[in-house]
């Protein structure tokens, strides 16, 4: 990811040296590799300048653009209806707004800032057609003045595929994450991955529920538990701030703005007590990345130059027949994985509505048990205490099914995966079998299915829009006798009890099929990637060698020589990077 420098250089976060860095590039540049070369030199500017990245992720329409331009203070990012952010773009301190587009072939284009629409959106760069590598503007903002880049990332889990991947290629970029959920759901599965993975590298995360003004005090409390319970469980650590906010509110000025002065006055100390760790941690975790990277290319080139030419190109042919063949199998099992799906979604149905026959009138039973047995006389007390007993009840009978249900729709799942696994690793066990020191890398199996890939982003609605009492209603929940109150309680909270269970049923139905297709998807994913993966390694490495042999054993030797001394000298600077740290 490429910066643009700036006069940066004598604010604290600035770091003077980043001489690990320069050796990098000299290394990389040396070796060929101008890719690592290149993110060596634009990671040391970027350390030079101070500058640390807080990135916007998460799903799709959260709202993401929106809270960034709410937060610099003026509307630079295009926002819409539909899946709006197709590329990276970082926004940085400058005393004028500007802006500027990095090409995927590392060439800059200077932009109108008010036309960035014409490259972020896909309406007007579909699937990243102009080839647009990253964006970066420059706004005088005051929050931004102190070194921190706010990022904006294409949201996770759209129909665009490539959007998804852009913002997880970005991720081992990212110093610090801005987390925007939502309440419908509140976190999804993918948003879960994608945290974790984030949180692994990253001490500080902050979590904002965008769109607070769209729900009522109830709906946003709801999802204001679960986020953070969700996310407490999987992080492995206390989350106990969610910033409960609506960025279409601050923009258009409206006095009270919620928690929006807690947000900024959050990111405010992270920039005044973290800004220099952050810089020094993202130096650190750059150069450990490219430090591999580049010990990746030197081994791939040796191996390359060690193998006869006819032999690279026997085992080159042989890595495409085996791939296209486990496409043509993998393409043959795709079929039968969708009958597969299809006959867990009738038997998953079946389920259900065995589970709601007998749910729906013992849950009731138990309702009218339980409210007789209140000691609330009566009066909108009594009513508020039987909803409250209805939502209990129904969360009970749903959860008893919910454990027993996904054991026996895991083991479905697991049966169904069993032939891709067996498949892929039989292929990759004939690659490992080949001793190919280029292939060292890569993995050797695929990990056999046990569960899900993916957790569970079920949560229950309470569908509090379906409590709501007319004025009519509250005048005879004060006149009656607790006994008419409680007949009409029976009957009216009954019925909402029977929908709880129903709408929920369904969610948990949903949650299995969208779980089921988001696992296949990954797993065939993974295959397919490791099956491309070898054959672009074995043909890269045939090219090189050509050429080299080309000019004689001579060269040969020397090209040997020279890799062997530039691996050296890298493992002399993974010593040094490794004692400046600790």
């Amino acid at each position: 990811m490429g910066v643009v420098r700036t006069n940066f250089g004598d604010h604290p976060n600035a770091r003077t040296g980043a001489s690990h860095l320069d050796v990098l590039e000299q290394l990389a540049t040396e070796a060929g590799a101008e890719r690592i070369a290149a993110d060596a030199s634009a990671l040391a500017a970027r350390i030079r300048d101070g500058l640390y990245y807080v990135a916007c992720v998460g799903q799709f329409k959260r709202g993401k653009s929106t809270l960034l331009n709410a937060l610099i203070g003026e509307a630079v990012l295009p926002t819409g209806v539909v899946p709006v952010t197709s590329v990276v773009t970082v926004l940085r301190y400058g005393q004028e707004r500007s802006a500027r587009v990095r090409i995927t072939d590392g060439t800059w284009v200077q932009i109108d800032p008010d036309a960035l629409a014409e490259w972020v959106t896909e309406e007007k760069n579909p699937e990243n057609t102009k080839c647009v590598a990253a964006i970066e503007v420059l706004c005088p903002s005051p929050l931004l003045a102190s070194g921190m880049c706010l990022v904006d990332t294409p949201g996770i889990g759209s129909v665009f595929a490539s959007n998804t991947e852009t913002t997880r290629a970005f991720v081992p970029h990212i110093d610090t994450a801005l987390v925007v959920l939502g309440a419908d759901p509140p976190i999804s599965a993918d948003e879960l991955a994608l945290v974790e993975e984030i949180g692994k590298h990253c001490q500080h995360l902050f979590f904002v529920l965008n769109k607070a003004d769209k729900l009522s005090a109830l709906e946003l409390q709801e999802a204001s538990d679960f986020t953070r319970r969700v996310l407490t469980n999987r992080l492995g650590r206390a989350v106990t701030t969610l910033f409960e906010v609506s960025a279409t509110e601050r923009l258009a000025g409206v006095a009270a703005a919620r928690v929006w002065p807690e947000l900024v006055a959050a990111l405010t100390t992270l920039a005044q007590q973290s800004g220099s760790e952050l810089v020094r941690t993202a130096e650190d975790r750059g150069l450990g990345i490219l430090v591999t990277r580049l010990h990746r290319h030197l081994d791939e080139a040796r191996s390359a130059l060690a193998r006869p030419i006819d032999e690279s190109e026997r085992r080159v042919e042989m890595l495409r027949t085996c791939v296209a063949e486990a496409e043509r199998s993998l393409n043959d099992l795709d079929h039968l994985f969708t009958s597969v799906q299809e006959r867990l979604a009738r038997v998953f149905d079946d389920h259900k509505e065995e589970f709601l026959k007998h749910a729906k009138p013992g849950a009731r039973r138990e309702f009218a048990e339980a409210i007789r047995a209140t000691d609330i006389r009566r009066g909108p007390a009594l009513r508020s205490d039987a909803i409250r007993l209805a939502g209990e009840i129904s969360r009970r009978w749903l959860d008893r099914w919910l454990a027993g249900a996904q054991p026996a729709v895991e083991a479905l799942y697991v049966e169904a995966t069993q032939r891709f696994v067996d498949l892929a690793n039989g292929f990759l066990v004939e690659l490992a079998s080949s001793g190919d020191p280029a292939l060292s890398g890569l993995p050797r199996t695929v990990t056999p299915e046990t569960g899900f890939r993916v957790r569970s982003g079920l949560y229950y609605t309470s569908l509090v829009t379906e409590t709501s009492q007319t004025p009519v209603g509250w005048f005879f929940d004060l006149v009656r006798s607790r006994d008419q109150q409680l007949r009409a309680l029976e009957r009216q909270v009954g019925d909402y009890l029977e929908t709880l269970i129903f709408t929920n049923a369904n969610r948990i139905a949903n949650d299995f099929i969208e779980r089921v297709l988001e696992s296949r998807r990954r797993l065939q994913s993974e295959i397919r990637s490791a099956l491309h993966e070898v054959v672009a390694s074995a043909e890269s490495a045939l090219a090189r060698t050509k050429q080299l042999q080309a000019q004689g054993r001579q060269a040969v030797q020397v090209e040997l020589a020279r890799i062997n001394s530039l691996g050296d000298r890298l493992a002399t600077l993974s010593l040094n990077r490794r004692s400046s740290s600790s």
